[in-house]
This record gives C-alpha cells, sequence and structure tokens, in this order.
C-alpha cells in the first residue's frame, strides 16, 4: 500500500516557508551579491555537497542539511557501526551494528526526509581522487582524526586554481572535544586553512614508558604497554589499525592480562579502542550545538543571504554555554597554503636521524613517517622497502655531510597528500 505525500511536501512554498522568509527578501545582514527570488531557492536545492564522517557530528550534520534545504548530499566513511555509537549517532539502532555507517545513514535519513537524495560512499577518502572531490560545491567535515582533517584540507585547498573559478571549494570544518568543541570556515586561499593551525592542536595524551613497562596502575597503561611494546614484537611488518576489530581483539586480550597480573580493573574494548585512536569520549549536545553551527555557515555560504563568520567559532559548554568566534590568520610559512619553504634550523653536526625527528616533534609539522629528499638523491625513504634499506644508512650521517647550508629538501609523509619544501640552515 501506497501513501499521498502531504501537500506541505509536494509545495516547495509550503515545505519550506520558514527557510524561504531568508530567501525571499533583502536584509541588513545579506552579504554582497545576494538577489532574493526563485534562482537562489534553485540552487540552493541543486547544488551537491559532501559530508565527511557519518559518525556522532555526522549524523547531526546530515540531519541539519536535509532539514536545511539541501536536497543532493553525498556521505563518506569508512567506518562501521558499533554497539558503543548507539548513545549518541542517533541515525543508527541496535540491528545496524556491523554495518556501513555512511549507508545506514543515507537510508534513515531519505526515509525521514522526503526528497532528499543521500549518496554514500563506504570507504577511506584517500579512496578517491580529485575527480571526486571536484563535483561538489561545499565539503563539510565531521571528522575525529588530525590525520584525516590534514590530508582532505591539503587535497582541496591544492586543487585550487585562481584562473578556474569552479574549482573554490569552501570547507567548514566542525570538531568536538568532550564540552568544547569548534566550527571554522576555510576558503582556499583566502583564510587559514587547517594546516595553519596545526600548533593549536592539543597534544595527545602520553604516558611514561618505564610506568608502561615496569609499574602499570592505571588500565590506559596495559593498553599501550600492549599497543607499543607487545603489538611490534609480535607483528614487527603490521601497523597495528585502531579500526580493525580483530586488531582491537588482541590488544584487549593482551591488555586484559597485563591489568589481571597487576590487579588492575577496567580493561575494556571500547577504552582500548579509545587509546589506540586517543579518542575523547563525546557528547551528544556537543555534536548537536557544533553541527548547527555548521550546517548553518553552509546555508548562508550557498545562498549569500546571511555573511558567514570570519572565521573560527569555539564552544566551551563544560561551565555554561559560551561561544566566542574570532579570525584565525593564515601564515605566510604555511606549508598548504603559503606556498614557501619551512625554515628549519639544526646544528650541522646533528644527525639525518635528529632532524627527522625534529620534524616528528614540531608542532607546525607533525608528521609521522617523512621522507626527504634534494633535488639530486634520495635522504631518506619510508618506503618501499628495498629504497627504506638502501637510504637508511643516511640516518647515522652528519647533515654537514648531506647537506649544505640553506640548501633545499622536499619532504612527503603519509599524513598529507602533497609534498613540502624545507629549506635547513645550520646553527653555532
Amino acid at each position: 500500500m501506497s501513501f499521498a505525500q502531504p501537500q506541505h511536501i509536494l509545495n516547495p512554498e509550503l515545505r519550506w516557508h520558514d527557510l524561504y522568509k531568508y530567501l525571499d527578501r533583502p536584509g541588513p545582514y545579506a552579504n554582497e551579491g545576494f538577489t532574493p527570488g526563485a534562482v537562489v531557492k534553485e540552487f540552493l536545492h541543486s547544488i551537491k555537497i559532501l559530508v565527511v564522517g557519518a559518525g556522532g557530528l555526522g549524523c547531526e550534520l546530515l540531519k541539519d542539511l536535509a532539514l536545511t534545504g539541501f536536497t543532493d548530499i553525498h556521505v563518506i566513511d569508512m567506518d562501521t557501526i558499533d554497539i558503543s555509537n548507539l548513545n549518541r549517532q542517533f541515525l543508527f539502532r541496535a540491528s545496524d551494528v556491523g554495518r556501513s555507517k555512511a549507508e545506514t545513514a543515507a537510508e534513515f535519513i531519505m526515509k525521514r526526509v522526503p526528497g532528499v537524495t543521500i549518496t554514500p560512499f563506504f570507504g577511506k577518502i584517500q579512496d578517491k581522487d580529485e575527480d571526486y572531490y571536484d563535483q561538489f560545491t561545499i565539503i563539510i567535515c565531521g571528522l575525529d582524526s588530525v590525520e584525516a582533517r590534514r590530508w582532505i584540507n591539503a587535497t582541496v585547498v591544492n586543487m585550487y586554481d585562481e584562473d578556474y573559478p569552479e574549482t573554490f571549494k569552501p570547507i567548514i570544518d566542525g570538531g568536538t572535544e568532550g564540552f568544547k568543541g569548534q566550527s571554522r570556515i576555510i576558503l582556499p586561499s583566502i583564510t587559514a586553512c587547517y594546516e595553519c593551525s596545526l600548533d593549536m592542536q592539543t597534544k595527545p595524551t602520553t604516558y611514561p614508558m618505564c610506568t608502561i613497562a615496569n609499574t602499570p596502575r592505571l588500565p590506559e597503561h596495559c593498553i599501550e604497554w600492549a599497543s607499543v611494546l607487545e603489538w611490534p614484537r609480535e607483528f614487527p611488518e603490521k601497523k597495528l589499525d585502531g579500526d580493525d576489530p580483530e586488531h582491537i581483539k588482541w590488544l584487549l586480550d593482551r591488555a586484559s592480562s597485563r591489568a589481571k597480573e597487576f590487579d588492575i580493573t577496567g580493561v575494556t574494548y571500547s577504552l582500548a579502542q579509545g587509546v589506540v585512536k586517543n579518542i575523547i569520549p563525546a557528547i551528544a549536545s556537543t555534536n548537536a550545538i557544533v553541527a548547527a553551527s555548521c550546517a548553518t555557515e553552509a546555508f548562508k555560504i550557498a545562498t549569500n543571504c546571511s555573511t558567514p563568520m570570519s572565521n573560527y567559532m569555539m564552544y566551551v559548554g563544560d561551565q555554561g554555554v559560551y561561544t566566542y568566534t574570532f579570525e584565525l590568520q593564515k601564515k605566510e610559512d604555511c606549508p598548504v597554503c603559503g606556498g614557501v619553504s619551512i625554515k628549519i634550523e639544526i646544528h650541522p653536526s646533528a644527525t639525518l636521524q635528529d632532524l627527522i625527528d625534529l620534524l616528528m616533534e614540531r608542532k607546525d609539522t607533525q608528521l609521522k613517517k617523512p621522507s626527504l629528499r634534494t633535488e639530486s638523491t634520495s635522504l631518506y625513504m619510508q618506503a618501499p622497502r628495498m629504497l627504506e634499506e638502501a637510504t637508511r644508512p643516511n640516518l647515522v650521517r652528519t647533515i654537514a655531510d648531506l647537506l649544505s647550508d640553506g640548501e633545499q629538501v622536499t619532504v612527503t609523509d603519509e599524513a598529507l597528500p602533497i609534498s613540502m619544501n624545507m629549506t635547513v640552515h645550520f646553527t653555532g
């Protein structure tokens, strides 16, 4: 049996009556170039937008965007639904456990909001090329990792070519951390990009190695022991994947045995995954507030009916409700949007390994596994294996042996889809 759609669903003027109040008439806060009327309404309902992430923030984003007049939405997420997600990721039910988040969220929204098409992709953002991202007018991120944000930021910013205006893709990025959250707008070549603010990131919690190895006192110590010491010993050629249930189950078993040995309680699957991925417990109300901000900014950018914020909003909700908006400044030496070399100062007697460690420790680079090469030679390459073995002896050689003062080095890293240029200056 089929049922006729209610009249207010079939008639856009009735369905979007409240929304159209912003689009049918000019206002004092309208952005330059705003023209009220049918054209802007049609544009809102026809543009294609991408939501990256279908977790706690992503669920809220999809709901808000579908109810704000966007009718062609794509969503990409590599995760499957875990039972621990159900307390806040409201598009999922117990029967959905094990299914793709992107596919399940898309199905739910399309059932509840007629006329909206959501196209899911179950996979990694790195699985898609520039042609995929080029089809969208706005890209909205609801991610839970710095690495993924850096990747999508670098990809979209470097797609922009001022000679081709259609390559301009605004990014709206939302993030939450317990009772704190933020939303921001990234306009390629105009505003600060994500990489510009990398040194603002909170450093992940770390535990002293001596405590982990000898005198664990917390369940987190046992999990770190299993992941940092035992995993490399058992699987020297395999990288630990915090999203792989088999890997987390192995960690849980080892950490539980360690905890029992030291009479420690509290080692659970969710805690093990949280320690490995550095997950901070999510709060539904924070997700809702940040997602509402992101969706509102998307609406303003798409229609010009109001001036978008400039360009960073922070929210603090642990002692009341507090928000503050300010303009994050571009960094002239940003490796992604600045277009200039990073300047590194190091003593010529330091080794190449010292230089690599410096790049990994610097808050404005935060590289994971950097590979370095000059115009004429490879200094150290992380992969493939044969090249890594061939360049490994360089790690103990001094900088003075390998480089001249002021020489430029190209740095690549798995955390970024682009290469960085670095100028090495000798000190002392």
